[in-house]
């Protein structure tokens, strides 16, 4: 059996060293879009192609071909779509499932292998690095039992992506909110949670509260 493992998000690189010392005669890493390639896939000729974290397009040619599974941090079919993470935390959602389903035609409309129960306390760093945990677990439990995906049941609820000037925290009203704006951006890569004056972007990273009305908070003020 061979394995390969599509993954850009640094955060799980511990969920890459325990798979790459589980199955070291078996799996392979891929870090680029150029690397995912119809022909050098034929080659490898992997039983299963995990994506726990990749931004670019799979091609049909590849999902079509060969056992694509992604993870999504949703209970699908409920939140298809972009930015799972925050759309969840700026609903209120203190925890979902992790989904990982086989990649199809549409987003996020694949047939599901497995679903895991995911905490969201914490900020965007912990909950992905919590996520790979699981993550770990699923690819493990998907290789060595080959479970049959099965199709997606329940209402369809879409997720639009998020914009970095989502951010924005000038509107907001209540100290829970700004706490969950900071944290659920507060990931390396992500665009962090501002406020803007006519001369300045101030961003907030590592948040916690001081007491129900009072949050301390890292604070990053660039000029414009």
């Amino acid at each position: 059996m061979k394995i390969l493992l599509a993954n850009i998000n640094p955060a799980l690189s511990d969920m890459e060293l325990f798979l790459s010392q589980k199955y070291a005669d078996s799996i392979c890493f891929i870090k680029s879009k150029e690397e995912l390639s119809v022909e050098i896939l034929n080659i490898i000729e992997p039983t299963y192609i995990f994506f726990p974290h990749w931004s670019e397009i799979i091609p049909k040619e590849i999902y079509a071909e060969f056992n694509c599974v992604v993870f999504h941090m949703t209970d699908l079919p409920f939140g298809r779509g972009g930015s799972p993470l925050q759309n969840l935390i700026v609903r209120g959602h203190k925890a979902t499932k992790l989904s990982a389903i086989r990649v199809a035609d549409g987003i996020d409309t694949g047939d599901v292998y497995l679903k895991k129960d995911l905490d969201l306390s914490g900020t965007a760093t912990e909950i992905f690095k919590r996520a790979g945990d699981l993550m770990k677990e699923m690819i493990v439990e998907i290789i060595e039992q080959n479970p049959l995906p099965k199709k997606q049941e329940g209402e369809v609820v879409l997720f639009k992506r998020r914009k970095p000037e989502d951010g924005n925290m000038a509107d907001l009203q209540s100290s829970e909110l700004v706490f969950d704006y900071i944290r659920m951006l507060d990931a390396k890569g992500y665009p962090h949670a501002f406020l803007e004056t006519e001369h300045f972007k101030i961003e907030f990273t590592n948040a916690n509260f001081e007491s129900k009305d009072i949050i301390n908070a890292h604070v990053r003020i660039i000029k414009k």
